[in-house]
């Protein structure tokens, strides 16, 4: 692990657990210091900084609702003060409750597009204003976007709109070299996805791809690592869709 002084800063959002976590572990054995971004899950997200730490990396736990244009604008300030001016943004915080779309309240509606769409608007518009020219910027959609399979029509909405900011803010970072780019996970197994469901739903997923399984936090955490890196210099405003050819 990189342990020099003068590592590039990345923000992982809901970093505390699942593909996060994962990302976060991946970027601080690839010589980066991490923002390890919580909404709730203190005791994880400092255990995940502990180690990160013990291993010879640099990383804080920092407390922000991605939702919060304030929260969002502290995460980066608590980031500049205490590791340097960031580098890599990664918008993995994320939430998703599959519901027919008539059978969707309006809370669950507006915490689905506070955290999965304007959280990420939130972090891009303050990415804008702060990081470093030659970054990079990770988002997260999802393969369930191409799939249209019944009581995704909310979760699919934002991240249809997270693919189009995506497509539109890469073009608007012209002339500063940063990369904008985001992930498509197929089904993964962390407890985001396999809680709340039978073991019958959740080998039917597994046997969807043809490659037969389930994917793994660390399968998305090496396509994050590869476009937050210099190899991918010239990958920008596209959509990777990480699902071991689900879709």
């Amino acid at each position: 692990m990189n342990t020099t002084t003068n590592a590039q800063i990345a923000i992982v959002t809901g970093a505390s657990r699942g593909i996060g976590a994962a990302v976060a572990r991946r970027l601080a054995a690839d010589g980066f210091a991490v923002v390890v971004n919580y909404a709730a899950s203190s005791g994880e997200a400092e255990a995940l900084v502990a180690e990160l730490n013990a291993a010879g990396g640099r990383a804080i736990a920092v407390k922000a609702d991605v939702s919060s244009a304030g929260d969002v604008r502290r995460m980066f300030e608590a980031a500049e003060q205490q590791l340097g001016k960031v580098d890599v943004l990664v918008n993995n915080a994320g939430v998703i409750k599959p519901t027919p779309l008539a059978d969707t309240s309006d809370e669950l509606y507006d915490r689905a597009f506070d955290t999965n769409v304007r959280g990420t608007f939130n972090t891009l518009r303050e990415a804008a204003r702060r990081m470093n020219d030659g970054g990079r910027i990770v988002n997260f959609s999802s393969t369930t976007l191409a799939l249209n399979m019944p009581g995704y029509a909310i979760y699919n909405a934002t991240k249809a709109s997270v693919e189009a900011f995506t497509h539109v803010f890469a073009k608007e970072l012209r002339g500063r070299n940063i990369t904008v780019n985001a992930v498509a996970p197929g089904p993964v197994a962390t407890s985001l996805f396999l809680d709340g469901k039978t073991n019958e739903q959740i080998q039917h997923f597994a046997k969807m791809p043809p490659l037969e399984r389930l994917g793994q936090p660390d399968d998305i955490a090496s396509v994050v690592a590869f476009l937050a890196s210099s190899q991918a210099g010239w990958v920008n405003g596209q959509v990777l869709r990480a699902n071991g050819g689900l879709a």
